[in-house]
């Protein structure tokens, strides 16, 4: 009988054979005869019968073909992490490479500079997503930023104040501004294809100003008001705050130069049994939960029609921010961000 090439049997015909040959083990066969009834060469025979004696009958499935993955990569692992860390701890132009982000280009010219390997730019995306990077949206950062400050506030400087809030049993509230416009951008609308959506909105742009502040159990306080924010409107916000409290108030704010107005230092010095002022570290918006209030509410506006006029804008700003006092928890899940579980 002519011998099968296993090679171009397929995996199910395979297995088939592998059993029989057990099988005719079992009724006494020799492998050589096992080998001519089955139509394969004897070390065939012989391979799948020891593999069977050590494993069972899982040796007698399909096994996957072909070379391991990792035979087939250009980069070996040593030198594939080498390139992860690289990617994960420094920016392109800190490796004297003329890109600011980390595109597929970038990463294609950092493999031939370090390694000497060239590769085609679909093989530096395939080894990207194999690797678990993915495009995504950047977070912008003030060059001014001090991380080391940054780390002291969530390690020391927070948890002494959160201790002497609860000592005094204060309150702890976030605060920030925002502006909202009418001419917000949109996101996405379904529509068949090649037919793009068009939204309507007025050319006339229309603009207020908001002044917020969130807790941890769900509280939001807010005021509308016209331009720019100045010592007059952040001392009457404080006013009302302390008001609807009802017992003392931290209030935790960024480095805004009215928050250090010294007609603003004055009035909370004036009333220190009833509130505190502190303040976050410059340049870190994402340790504070009330950031993450105004871009919800904000993609919320932009999901309504574009308002025609500032009355219709307010009204929906006040709207917006009324619902949002009415669902505490959702308020809490401003808290349960990476960069904010500090503060739950």
């Amino acid at each position: 009988m002519q011998q099968r090439d296993g090679r171009r049997l397929a995996d199910a015909a395979l297995e088939v054979l592998r059993e029989r040959a057990v099988a005719m083990l079992g009724a006494g066969a020799s492998q050589r005869s096992i080998a001519r009834a089955l139509g394969v060469h004897k070390n065939t025979v012989n391979r799948w019968l020891r593999a069977w004696r050590a494993a069972g009958s899982a040796a007698l499935r399909p096994k996957k073909r072909g070379r391991r993955a990792h035979e087939q990569m250009l980069l070996s692992p040593a030198q594939a992490s080498a390139i992860q860390r690289l990617i994960r701890d420094r920016c392109p132009d800190q490796l004297k490479l003329p890109f600011a982000l980390w595109s597929r280009e970038a990463v294609r010219d950092l493999i031939k500079l370090r390694l000497g390997i060239t590769l085609a730019i679909r093989t530096v995306g395939d080894y990207l997503r194999r690797w678990g990077f993915t495009p995504q949206r950047l977070v912008k950062r003030a060059l001014e930023r001090q991380d080391a400050n940054i780390q002291a506030w969530l390690a020391e400087a927070y948890p002494q104040i959160a201790a002497r809030a609860k000592a005094a049993g204060a309150e702890i509230h976030w605060g920030d501004e925002t502006g909202i416009s009418n001419q917000a951008n949109y996101g996405r609308s379904f529509a068949p294809k090649g037919r793009t959506p068009a939204i309507g909105r007025t050319a006339r742009r229309h603009t207020t100003s908001m002044i917020s502040t969130v807790t941890n159990r769900g509280t939001v306080r807010f005021m509308l008001y016209d331009g720019a924010l100045n010592v007059a409107l952040f001392v009457t916000f404080l006013q009302r705050l302390v008001k609807a409290a009802g017992r003392k108030i931290v209030v935790i704010v960024d480095n805004l130069k009215v928050h250090h107005a010294k007609k603003v230092k004055a009035w909370v010095a004036a009333h220190q049994d009833r509130i505190e002022l502190v303040f976050l570290p410059p340049y870190a918006p994402e340790h504070n939960p009330d950031e993450f209030l105004n871009h919800n509410v904000k993609q919320s506006l932009a999901k309504r029609p574009a308002p025609k006029d500032q009355a219709t804008l307010k009204r929906a700003l006040r709207s917006t921010m009324r619902r949002l006092q009415r669902t505490p928890d959702q308020v809490k899940a401003f808290f349960q961000a990476p960069t904010t579980t500090y503060a739950a």
